[in-house]
């Protein structure tokens, strides 16, 4: 047993116990003593500052404690909103504004209020733009539950307003919601809205070092997209979950309606050209580092497999996710915090590295030149006199 990682998880998939089993590594229970637990959100609450509850040197787990200060969309839009500002005090460029005041690279979330403690803000944001489209979403809820479109306040109000008071219902006594407006004219393949799932691996944060899955997927919607009101209430047009989408008619239970990342790119390149999908990539990991470092958290990708391309890809996730997080299936230790050798990446490509970031020097030298624009590696381009995004890993 003496050099064996001994493993828990409190989640019965395959795609683990499997990669788990061909490592040799030794199954124990959460009572003995354990070297990596794969487990649920529900689970790592009883890992916090709060319980008291601290990991040994030689224990790793593959939530960071806060995980929900990223996964909750409420806690979210907060932390992006608070990572603005604090850039906008300490002078960043990062947090330059255009004459509008719109950021010129932080504006990556749709205008959201949170209710109920944002109604009357909400309300006034509505009035000024009374035609458009609104998408409200519980705050702790997954899969496409609870998720409505409106265009009118007196929708919002049959779900808000107290009927004795007219007064808005107290937190205590509602869910709570998030509600952004409703972005109308996306992105479209074969007349059909469709996301992208992308997998990202945090294995530091002090210094900050992540990884991206190349094997990333899209899903898309069953019924093509229009943004007539007659439809607001049709989520199969609307929302991507395989959770809401299985149920269409039109459900391919075979391709389960997904492409994988690598053949979208290969589609954007023939229809829109090379250069324009490089830069929306790069500026989708863009995003993902800017969201991370608002908060100190990682995500909690499902690893359900709804067809047998799923199970293929979520198996070599994990697999790649060990040999990152366990390096060479040794025993952990906290005091590690080498990055790995390129060969044993896998799939998994660097998506940032805080350390090599400093040593640029890039964002220093410019923090000390007043006015001039920042690309998210302090590479600065004028398209039309607008400052545009340029590759920056």
């Amino acid at each position: 047993m003496a050099g064996k990682v001994k493993w828990v998880t409190d989640i019965e998939k395959s795609v683990l116990i499997n990669n788990f089993e061909k490592r040799g590594w030794v199954q124990v229970t959460e009572n003995e003593d354990w070297n990596f637990y794969w487990m649920s959100v529900q689970t790592i609450r009883n890992f916090s500052v709060e319980t008291g509850y601290r990991l040994s040197d030689d224990q790793i787990v593959n939530h960071f404690p806060n995980h929900y200060e990223l996964t909750r969309k409420d806690l979210m839009v907060k932390n992006i909103k608070r990572y603005r500002k604090e850039l906008e005090k300490e002078g960043s460029p990062l947090a330059e504004k255009d004459e509008s005041g719109k950021y010129l690279y932080l504006d990556f979330v749709p205008v959201t209020y949170m209710l109920p403690a944002d109604y009357n803000l909400f309300v006034e944001e509505f009035r000024k733009s009374p035609s458009s489209t609104w998408i409200m979403k519980p705050c702790g809820k997954a899969q496409g539950k609870g998720i409505f479109l409106i265009n009118k306040l007196s929708q919002i109000k049959k779900w808000s307003r107290d009927s004795k008071t007219s007064s808005f219902v107290t937190q205590s006594t509602k869910e709570a919601y998030v509600i952004s407006l409703y972005i109308n004219n996306p992105l479209l393949i074969g007349g059909r809205k469709f996301d992208l799932r992308l997998y990202v691996l945090v294995s530091t944060y002090r210094p900050l070092r992540c990884y991206m899955y190349k094997l990333g997927f899209c899903r898309f919607c069953t019924v093509k997209y229009t943004p007539s009101t007659s439809e607001l209430d049709n989520m199969f047009v609307h929302l991507t979950n395989v959770a809401i989408q299985k149920h269409g008619e039109d459900y391919n239970h075979i391709h389960g309606g997904k492409w994988t990342v690598n053949n979208l790119r290969l589609y954007l390149e023939s229809t829109r050209g090379k250069e324009v999908t490089s830069k929306l990539f790069d500026e989708i990991h863009w995003i993902i580092v800017q969201s991370l470092k608002a908060v100190a958290v990682n995500a909690s990708p499902s690893l359900t497999s709804s067809t047998a391309n799923d199970r293929i890809l979520k198996y070599n996730l994990i697999n790649d996710t060990l040999n990152i997080a366990v390096p060479n299936g040794e025993i952990p230790d906290c005091k590690w915090n080498k990055s790995p050798p390129k060969e044993v990446l896998g799939n998994y490509e660097i998506l940032y590295d805080e350390e090599l970031a400093q040593g640029d020097g890039a964002e220093r030298e410019l923090r000390s030149r007043p006015g001039q624009s920042l690309g998210p590696k302090g590479s600065r381009l004028r398209d039309a006199g607008r400052t545009v995004l340029t590759t920056w890993k």
